[in-house]
């Protein structure tokens, strides 16, 4: 038992003294590796940053990350290398510990393309085994892009212990994407690397597939062919919902300037051209909330546009009934005129707020919840424009109930058919029309809000969408919210169609020839409604 013990201590001893010995060997490579920064060389560079990345030192990650983001430098008559950290503090690359400031004579490490590469894929695996999976995964996504083949023992241990699933995808795309270029690689290593990157599907894939260059063997070629021609099929797909989602955005914005306009003209029979100006008073209201809220209270900027909404529809609908009760009201029955003057009407408008808030582009933020986008499926979706087509939606149906349940909305209704019938009945047509126009306002008002979330808020705001806004009325139908919706959509969804093809000028002169043909066919748009304008 004594004998045991003994040994057992004497091989502990051992044990010990070996990782002593050690210590300062590894310290040595780590160091001296880390000063081959220091010799404004690429190839030693390159040798520093696959060194560093493969030591284990704690230190390999902030200094391949500080190369990446020239925060590196390095003193060539010490060959000491120093990390400028976020904060502007300075430490030794080597050490960690802080300097007071960079010697006079560093520079930084530089870097070119092919170094560039390696840094990115130092990285990745790097971060690799991190805790976070997000970290993982973009790990992954680094090592795919630049398929380094000495990233594939660190991506084989990674893959084996993973239980995420889509970190194990991820690891397994990273994997195929080494194998595929790897040289040594055996034939079917690399079909099933074909395969996994088939599956993946996206632009990425097809870069990778496509950038395959040599000869190659009969089946890897084959395999390479149909995967990119089914890759660029699924991507021709994910392109034409790509398009059609932005035309359902931008429908929604057409949707929201239009439907105050749709009311207004069918009801009353006028041709607002100051409406685009009610919707650029809603974002002038917006940036009026903002910096009150940014001053005073900070903390309610994620509610600013709850709190705009209202405040805009108010502003600019009682704006829209002055306009109806000082002006308006005397042109009835006069179509020319009554352009003429509210034209005049948005020219005032305008050098109004230009004279209020001055002639440049006003900052108008985004709250938290409509900042960012995300992935679904090859496309990308912006949290603002899909806040938007639901604010729309929700508009479109808050309106629709409104005339359909309140007096006001039938007594609405009841002018639009029949004025005079309606003034027999006793309805007060002149405040119907008050009302109507102030609404039709209001609603030009709260879409301001929104439009101040995707374009610039500026006196010109309302000129970019009063035109398109009367070709939506027009097509749609005038007075007919229905039509209007499905106006709007139509004509969003066939701009953007038409815009990869012809171009964003020419494929808005296509758009406008397409609807006057329509309307030489249909005078009365989609969906005709009888009104006073009809009447007339």
């Amino acid at each position: 038992m004594v004998n045991f013990f003994e040994r057992f201590r004497s091989l502990a001893l051992s044990a010990f003294v070996v990782v002593c010995l050690s210590l300062p060997a590894f310290a040595g490579a780590f160091e001296d590796a880390v000063a081959k920064f220091a010799n404004d060389e690429f190839s030693d560079t390159e040798e520093a940053v696959g060194a560093v990345a493969t030591s284990g030192n704690p230190l390999a990650f902030p200094i391949i990350s500080a190369l990446q983001d020239g925060r590196l430098s390095a003193d060539p008559d010490t060959k000491k290398v120093f990390i400028t950290q976020d904060d502007g503090k300075v430490v030794d690359a080597t050490t960690g510990a802080a300097v007071d400031k960079l010697p006079e004579n560093a520079v930084a490490v530089r870097l070119n393309n092919r170094l560039r590469r390696s840094v990115e894929a130092a990285l990745g695996g790097l971060t690799l085994l991190s805790p976070d999976p997000a970290k993982r995964i973009a790990a992954a996504q680094s090592v795919f892009k630049t398929h380094d083949e000495t990233m594939l023992p660190v991506i084989d241990g990674a893959l084996a212990k993973e239980t995420n699933r889509s970190v194990k995808a991820a690891f397994a795309e990273a994997r195929a994407a080494i194998l595929l270029y790897k040289s040594d690689a055996s034939d079917a290593e690399k079909l099933e690397a074909i395969a996994t990157v088939k599956a993946r599907g996206d632009q990425e894939a097809l870069a990778l597939l496509t950038g395959l260059t040599g000869e190659q063997p009969p089946a890897i070629a084959r395999a390479a062919a149909s995967a990119t021609s089914a890759i660029q099929s699924t991507l021709a797909v994910w392109s034409a919902v790509q398009n059609a989602w932005y035309g359902i955005s931008l429908g929604s914005v057409l949707l929201l300037a239009a439907i105050g306009l749709a009311i207004t003209f069918g009801v009353m029979g006028v041709i607002n051209m100051a409406h685009g100006e009610m919707v650029m008073l809603g974002a002038y209201t917006t940036f009026v909330v903002q910096e009150i809220i940014r001053t005073s209270y900070p903390g309610l900027f994620d509610y600013s546009l709850l709190i705009a909404v209202p405040l805009a529809f108010v502003v600019a609908g009682a704006i829209g009934v002055v306009i109806e009760r000082t002006i308006i009201r005397f042109l009835y029955g006069r179509p020319l005129e009554t352009l003429l003057a509210t034209w005049g009407l948005s020219l005032v408008l305008q050098q109004a707020v230009r004279t209020a808030f001055g002639p440049t582009n006003r900052e108008v933020g985004n709250p938290s919840w409509m900042s960012g986008a995300f992935e679904l499926g090859q496309i990308t979706i912006t949290y603002n424009r899909l806040w938007i087509l639901c604010f729309t939606l929700a508009v479109f149906a808050i309106l629709l109930a409104m005339l359909r349940y309140t007096a006001l909305g039938l007594e609405m209704r009841a002018v639009t058919q029949n004025r005079r019938m309606a003034a027999s009945m006793g309805i007060a047509t002149s405040r119907v029309d008050a009302l109507t126009f102030g609404l039709g306002s209001g609603i030009a008002g709260i879409a301001g809000v929104a439009l101040s979330q995707i374009d610039n808020v500026s006196p010109n705001l309302g000129q970019s969408y009063i035109i398109d806004s009367f070709m939506v009325v027009v097509f749609g139908g005038v007075g007919n919210l229905w039509g209007t919706l499905v106006g709007a959509f139509t004509l969003g969804i066939a701009n953007k169609f038409l815009e990869p093809v012809a171009g964003a000028v020419l494929g808005k002169i296509a758009i406008l020839v397409l609807i006057i043909l329509f309307i030489q066919k249909r005078p009365r748009g989609l969906f005709a409604l009888k009104g006073r304008a009809v009447e007339a």
